[in-house]
């Protein structure tokens, strides 16, 4: 009979990436020409990444890449704030991690400074008190006019730069893969975006960004792993301290996915087979050792031993100090006495008012006490050696219990009743490896699952495709058709095996029969938008009229909030601030001199609301 394999355990274990500090790179010549090369940052709110926009440079990674978060404790000078990559393990300091994002809005622009110090730092830029590059920088979605204005006085006035670009990060992602699969511009088509913080569904017709019809889901990666870690650790109570949100965030990256049909995949859990085929054992790491199992029961008195005589050494040494102190203060009391007998009675009442007393009783009944607990501390001393010595030895006299080592004392208690256990023997009463164990069983689709069914984390609100559903009925038929003939996926939460066969399917039951849709995930997620600022900046390079780059003299003429829109980028709406309505004069009485042929009044009255606008005044002339 031939014997069935079992399935085999998928055992992993957490890897617990530690950062390493960025070294200080070398700014390169080529980059100092007459037009020096623009710096494209991609302001993410879960990972920073910086870079050059050269020419001849167009498939290099970023040359920085670090988490957007700074490590500054309270109180704190400024050169020992970490960021970033300085900060090798984020746990420990995890309760001192600042952000400059509230969602995926910049608002501590303390913060982002620090930032920003780093990036300029890292890249190799030491000019004093000014950044001579042009700065491409990534922003959030109808970005407040106000975030853009502080962003803008920051670069402006701070760092000095020449010019500054704003643009959103996954509209370069977009127009970036676009231009791979030689699209023809302008394009048209529909964005969803998962960041860390937040998802978006951006509409883009003609090229533009329609931002009256953009929405936003507050449901994104830092949801996702704070719902794992609360899972894991109501399942496994016992290991609350090794589920933390770094290790929640590996899980996701590395062993999530994306069910196609969310009820039909949780039913296939529900078989044994599929289940040990397709859990994932994490292994935490453990000591297999047992305290005390294998120690015998001379080397336990031998320890036992040795933790009294440190005990006698601490009292002899408390008891010896105390009777210092004893012993100094009484000295000194007995000198002030000496003072009274001696007839210095000025210094005498000087010394009592120093010691806090009123009389020269109260003076003796101190001393009286003092030197009792001098002659009582030296007795002490003189017999702790044999006290203890006895102690000890009638310590070790005593049977050790293995577990408390409270002796016996009960001579009716028979010696021989219990049998001595065996000292080398170790018996586990269960696997200590697989105790050490997480096993993540349907956690790996209900994470991801709440982009779809925010209701399962206990939000109200609409899911992703959902707000997709209700974005497009704004539109005609007809543009419908154009807007999910370009279904494109991108941000680092979009990245889970499945997400774009799971997109297909939503789309293909809420779309019309027989009509069609494209979808398309981006080539790479999380940096595409990144290539794709810096294609932008080396295709539009800064000048006097090139469209996208706010310059100094825009800035300083209108204001920090203001955008110079390109392909890219949010959709302009100015600031409209309302004059203050001028307050109603009161009537004025206006008297001519009598001295004339004749004397003039002229009374004038206000509007009010009964009387029509034209009529500003009735004027009424009396002569006399």
């Amino acid at each position: 009979m031939a014997s069935k394999e079992g399935p085999v355990c998928q055992i992993f274990s957490f890897q617990d990436w530690k950062a390493s500090p960025d070294p200080i790179l070398e700014l390169p010549v080529q980059y100092l020409t007459h037009t020096p090369s623009p710096i494209v940052i991609d302001n993410g709110s879960f990972q920073t990444r910086a870079g050059w926009a050269a020419p001849g440079a167009e498939l290099d990674p970023p040359r920085l890449l670090f988490k957007s978060v700074a490590a500054r404790s309270r109180g704190a000078a400024r050169s020992e704030t970490q960021i970033g990559n300085d900060i090798p393990n984020l746990e420990p300091l995890r309760w001192l991690l600042k952000s400059q994002f509230d969602r995926n809005v910049v608002v501590n622009f303390e913060i982002q400074e620090l930032i920003f110090d780093y990036v300029f730092t890292h890249l190799g830029i030491t000019s004093e008190g000014s950044v001579d590059h042009p700065i491409v920088l990534t922003e959030a979605p109808c970005n407040p006019l106000h975030c853009r204005q502080m962003m803008s006085e920051l670069l402006f006035e701070c760092y000095s730069v020449p010019y500054v670009s704003y643009g959103v990060d996954s509209l370069y992602s977009f127009y970036h893969n676009n231009n791979q699969r030689k699209l023809q511009s302008p394009h048209t088509g529909i964005i969803l975006s998962s960041g860390y913080h937040c998802s978006h569904i951006l509409p883009v017709i003609n090229g533009r960004l329609d931002a009256v019809n953009c929405k936003r889901v507050n449901v994104a990666g830092s949801q996702a792993a704070s719902y794992l870690q609360r899972l894991l650790q109501l399942k496994y109570p016992g290991h609350l301290a090794a589920i933390t949100l770094s290790r929640m965030e590996e899980l996701l990256h590395e062993h999530s996915y994306t069910a196609v049909d969310y009820h039909e995949e949780l039913e296939k859990w529900r078989s044994p087979e599929f289940y040990e085929r397709e859990v994932h054992r994490m292994q935490l790491p453990f000591s297999s050792k047992v305290p005390g199992g294998c120690v015998s029961v001379e080397e336990r008195q031998e320890r036992r031993a040795q933790q009294l005589r440190r005990l006698q050494e601490i009292n002899a040494r408390r008891r010896e100090e105390k009777l210092q102190q004893d012993q100094e203060r009484l000295d000194r009391l007995l000198a002030v006495q000496e003072l009274l007998e001696d007839g210095l009675l000025d210094q005498f009442h000087k010394s009592l008012v120093e010691l806090n007393m009123d009389s020269a009783e109260e003076l003796q009944s101190y001393i009286n006490k003092l030197q009792l607990a001098v002659e009582q501390g030296r007795q002490k001393l003189l017999h702790s050696d044999g006290a203890e010595g006895k102690a000890e030895v009638s310590e070790l006299e005593q049977p050790m219990d293995e577990t408390d080592g409270v002796a016996l004392m009960d001579s009716d208690f028979p010696e021989d009743s219990l049998p001595e256990k065996p000292a080398n023997v170790v018996q586990p009463v269960f696997n200590m490896a697989e105790y050490h164990q997480l096993f993540v069983g349907t956690e790996r689709l209900r994470c991801p699952e709440i982009l779809f069914q925010p209701s399962l984390t206990g939000e109200e609100q609409m899911g992703l495709m959902e707000t997709l559903q209700y974005v497009l009925a704004r539109y005609t038929p007809e543009q419908q058709e154009a807007l999910v003939s370009n279904v494109f996926l991108t941000g680092g939460n979009m990245q889970y095996p499945g997400m774009k066969e799971r997109v297909e399917r939503e789309l293909l039951a809420m779309r019309p029969f027989q009509s069609q849709f494209k979808v398309t995930m981006a080539s790479c997620p999380a940096l595409d938008a990144w290539h794709g600022a810096r294609g932008w900046a080396l295709e539009h390079p800064p000048g006097a009229v090139s469209e996208g780059w706010i310059s100094r003299q825009d800035y300083e003429e209108k204001g920090g909030e203001y955008l110079s829109e390109h392909c890219a980028s949010n959709a302009f709406v100015p600031m409209k601030i309302a004059k203050p309505a001028r307050p109603a004069e009161p009537p004025v009485t206006m008297q001519a001199s009598t001295e004339g042929p004749a004397a003039i009044t002229m009374v004038t009255t206000d509007p009010t609301p009964s009387f029509s606008t034209s009529a500003v005044a009735d004027v009424t002339m009396v002569t006399t």
